[in-house]
């Protein structure tokens, strides 16, 4: 099955790994698996209560963001939040 033919958390999980792995060459669109990552954690989780989810997965991401890039990164992040359905405003 495709990654089009999935829903929910498999869906975004697996757009999340696509980008990461296609995209790697191209430093303004590494925050789609990111973005995607957050969406797969929020989709995972039983209805009504998603955000919790997306706030950890967001976290983790900035705990284990590399001291030499962080900066770079949480700017592109605010600077490319709308694009990214907004998921890095946690």
């Amino acid at each position: 099955m495709r990654p089009r033919d999935r829903r929910g958390a498999a869906r975004h999980a697996a757009y999340a790994a696509g980008q990461a792995a296609a995209i790697a060459h191209v430093a303004a669109h590494v925050l789609g698996a990111a973005a995607y990552a957050i969406k797969a954690a929020r989709a995972a989780a039983p209805e009504g209560l998603s955000e919790a989810p997306g706030r950890l997965e967001y976290q983790w991401q900035r705990d284990h963001l590399p001291e030499a890039s962080r900066e770079l990164v949480l700017d592109d992040q605010m600077l490319r939040n709308d694009i990214c359905w907004s998921v890095f405003d946690c």
